[in-house]
């Protein structure tokens, strides 16, 4: 039987951990060290930091924040957005990320999937994919958080990526993703179903009901989960070293979603387990 993993993802404006809709309508939540090391020390299996607006910029701004969450969090840390060159995949790396996700780079240039792989090894090497499902079911690659349409069919796109040697696949509902409707369990399903490499599910989680769902009956490897941990992390420990830069209208009322639960990862390995399904302590 496989062990899931837990792994919580903070994306990054800046000098902010920020969560939105649908990849869009960004709220500024808090500082990423404070959410890092709370998560590290309550059982999380993995870290994953995305510069949500790298792509646009053509720049991944995270060094600093690599740099010292790798001397405070001993447990893999995978860093995503803007990377577009072996050289940035290697300055990353060098700044203390254990692994790399690549989307915009590997849509553009699929052989940087390849040549990576080679150079790093395939473990190092994360491709994600941000999907749409279209009207006539099938799903469809985007990139920059879910506004750029590529043409470029999903379940083709999968295949390929195992092809050219990547180590794992993100695979991101963006129809699904800060709702708190449900993971999109087809998608993963048919995804998980087409490779034979680790498959992490994200996007739509709202309790650890929904996160066993998408483990038993979309065959998940992984599980990447943002806002039903940070909620619950603002409610237990509120920061006051939050940036007043962004929309940070929305953590000073002390909103939440009425649809998204709060949980700890303590209570959603609690309840896999539970239910049979293996994961680490």
């Amino acid at each position: 039987m496989k062990t899931i993993r837990i792994i919580p993802r903070l994306d990054i404006k800046g000098p902010n951990l920020v969560k939105g809709i649908h990849l869009e309508g960004l709220r500024v939540l808090g500082q990423p060290a404070d959410f890092a090391k709370y998560y590290y020390e309550n059982g999380a299996d993995e870290l994953m930091y995305v510069d949500v607006v790298a792509s646009l910029y053509e720049r991944n701004s995270l060094h600093d924040i690599i740099t010292n969450t790798a001397k405070q969090i001993f447990i893999p840390l995978t860093v995503g957005g803007g990377i577009r060159t072996i050289d940035d995949i290697r300055n990353v790396l060098k700044a203390g990320a254990d692994k790399v996700s690549l989307n915009t780079a590997a849509i553009k240039n699929p052989q940087i999937i390849k040549e990576a792989s080679r150079t790093f090894g395939s473990s190092t090497i994360v491709v994600s994919i941000e999907a749409i499902k279209e009207n006539n079911g099938k799903y469809f690659a985007y990139i920059d958080n879910g506004r750029e349409y590529t043409g470029i069919d999903v379940m083709q796109w999968v295949k390929k990526i195992e092809d050219l040697g990547a180590g794992e696949i993100v695979i991101t509902s963006v129809d699904r993703e800060g709702t708190g409707l449900g993971f999109d369990i087809d998608l993963v399903r048919q995804v998980s179903n087409l490779v034979s490499i680790p498959v992490i599910a994200h996007g739509g989680a709202s309790n650890e009901e929904n996160i066993a769902d998408v483990i038993k009956l979309g065959n998940a490897d992984a599980v990447a989960v943002s806002s039903i941990l940070h909620y619950d992390f603002i409610k237990h420990n509120n920061s006051e070293k939050t940036s007043e830069e962004g929309n940070v209208e929305f953590l000073k009322r002390g909103q939440t979603f009425t649809k998204i639960k709060p949980n700890s990862i303590k209570n959603i390995k609690d309840y896999l387990k539970f239910n049979e399904i293996e994961c680490r302590n």
